[in-house]
């Protein structure tokens, strides 16, 4: 879930300062922050228009209040959908051993498949009465079990496959040489 996004529905119900958005972050969702990634945030939200300092609080502490852009774009994000994607590493790590002469990709699947057994403990042990810590808690089950699924498609899919050199093909193009000089 997006730290950046998630501030900015907190921002939503009214002006918080950075501490204070960081320990409802954390109450909301159960998941940590980082209270200087609270801050960075908040100075890239800043740069981009979508919050504002509101002052000071009674203790001196600054302020962040939404501006009109910002609560349109947290709107809009809670409205769509959310698709987890993008670039995955160990899927990307896994397919190139695959090509590499040497890696050893059942020990690379391996180490991977007792990190998520050790996190998936980690998760089941985790008891929560707080229905937003549940519902995170839940997502990150179900992830993990399905990433121990997809440990043992890989599994299969690797099985007898050849490491390769590198192609004898040339790309056309290419960074020329630097001048000596």
């Amino acid at each position: 879930m997006s730290v950046r996004l998630s501030l900015l529905a907190i921002l939503d119900r009214g002006t918080c300062y950075g501490s204070q958005l960081r320990a409802e972050y954390e109450r909301r969702t159960g998941a940590r922050v980082n209270v200087g990634q609270v801050y960075t945030t908040l100075e890239r939200l800043e740069r981009d228009g979508l919050v504002q300092g509101a002052g000071l609080d009674d203790e001196a502490r600054v302020l962040w209040e939404l501006t009109a852009e910002g609560r349109v774009e947290v709107r809009a994000w809670l409205g769509g959908a959310s698709l987890v994607e993008g670039r995955d590493d160990v899927a990307l790590k896994v397919a190139l051993a695959v090509t590499l002469p040497g890696a050893d990709v059942p020990g690379i699947l391996s180490v991977q498949r007792e990190a998520v057994r050790a996190a998936l403990a980690e998760v089941r042990e985790e008891r929560t009465d707080a229905v937003p810590a549940a519902i995170v808690q839940a997502a990150r089950r179900a992830r993990l079990e399905a990433d121990l699924r997809w440990l043992d498609e890989v599994e299969t899919l690797t099985a007898g496959v050849e490491p390769f050199d590198l192609s004898e093909q040339r790309p056309r193009r290419g960074r020329p040489a630097r001048s000596v000089g």
